[in-house]
């Protein structure tokens, strides 16, 4: 048996393996790698047991994230809630980890991070020397049921009475890819995270998200009169709708607006034959948002992010470290000049 590696943005067996394995998701896709790649100068790359001249059968796709402040690191995937390793064959991936990790020990990479949903990975023999580097949980709305059944399962205080309450206050929405509305969005992003005192994602990658992924990203803007209030952005990839980012005016809270547009947002997306809402990863110490995210979906999901590294100093939480890193730096930083050092900056916490 033998490790090959392919450019999953340049090889056309990649979005065809993908576009069919039942375990792929939208960060597998090669629009995402592509707005990765094009925003912070990542370079994707799927190890994978196929030879090069036949069908392409299993994969794992990181990117090499190298960083003069965090090191020199494979990450599957940067700015990924989850990745999945795309393999039907436990000995086939039990070989390409075991090479992975050689590859690591002869110093080619400072640690390699994983981020599967479906397997815990240190509890096999496939993860024999990684380790935890962070938790999280992923909540998934199941959506086949008829809508009234759905929303009927939501909590009825934190979401059903707010989604009612926005309703009869006359909130309204705009949806769709526009630039106007891509920039109505990233204003109130930059708000709330000046408010949560983190570090910025640039406009450029939702520049570059909304060129790659096209008719698949969705924004919606909610209002109140004219007054953008809060805003959502979604993905679509095959039956699954994702809800990847999501902010709002302080002062709009009471309104219960933003459950009301991500409820739009679970409406469209049953109504265009998706099957799954996607809320994406909480990290198990976000008391606020695991609570928020538990009243639509009260069982989630457990989901570990495990790091393999020959240096025990390395082995901290990489989201731990980084975001009280950035947390420190960014909360003495007015708005603008977050902005600015969030551009240079980004890509390195990745």
């Amino acid at each position: 048996m033998k490790c090959y590696q392919v450019d999953p943005t340049q090889d056309p067996r990649w979005a065809e393996f993908v576009d069919r394995h039942p375990g792929a998701s939208v960060f597998h896709s090669v629009a995402w790698l592509n707005a990765l790649r094009r925003s912070y100068g990542y370079e994707p790359v799927a190890f994978t047991t196929s030879s090069p001249t036949g069908e392409l059968n299993n994969g794992i796709v990181f990117c090499h994230v190298n960083s003069w402040l965090t090191g020199h690191r494979l990450v599957s995937l940067p700015f990924s809630d989850h990745c999945e390793p795309l393999f039907d064959s436990a000995k086939d991936l039990s070989f390409l980890i075991r090479y992975l990790q050689a590859s690591l020990e002869r110093k080619e990479w400072e640690y390699l991070e994983v981020r599967p949903i479906n397997a815990n990975l240190g509890q096999t023999e496939n993860g024999v020397g990684f380790e935890p580097a962070a938790t999280y949980f992923v909540h998934t709305l199941d959506l086949r049921p008829d809508l009234d059944h759905v929303f009927h399962n939501l909590d009825r205080d934190s979401v059903q009475r707010r989604v009612e309450r926005a309703e009869q206050g006359g909130v309204s929405e705009r949806c769709g890819t526009s630039p106007e509305l891509l920039k109505e969005f990233y204003r109130l992003l930059v708000t709330t995270g000046g408010r949560d005192h983190l570090p910025l994602p640039p406009y450029a990658w939702f520049q570059n998200l909304s060129h790659f992924q096209a008719k698949a990203l969705e924004v919606r803007v909610a209002y109140q009169g004219e007054t953008p209030v809060a805003a959502i952005l979604t993905l679509r990839f095959r039956d699954a709708v994702y809800y990847k980012y999501g902010c709002w005016d302080e002062r709009s809270r009471s309104l219960g607006v933003m459950p009301w547009l991500i409820w739009r947002a679970i409406v469209a997306a049953r109504s265009s034959g998706a099957k799954e809402f996607d809320m994406g990863r909480t990290e198990a110490n976000n008391s606020t948002l695991l609570a928020f995210n538990n009243h639509w979906v009260p069982v989630p999901k457990r989901l570990v992010c495990w790091r393999y590294s020959d240096n025990s100093q390395s082995r901290d939480s990489a989201d731990s470290w980084k975001l009280r890193m950035a947390k420190g730096a960014f909360s003495c930083l007015p708005t603008r000049l977050s902005m600015i050092t969030g551009r240079l900056l980004y890509r390195h916490i990745g």
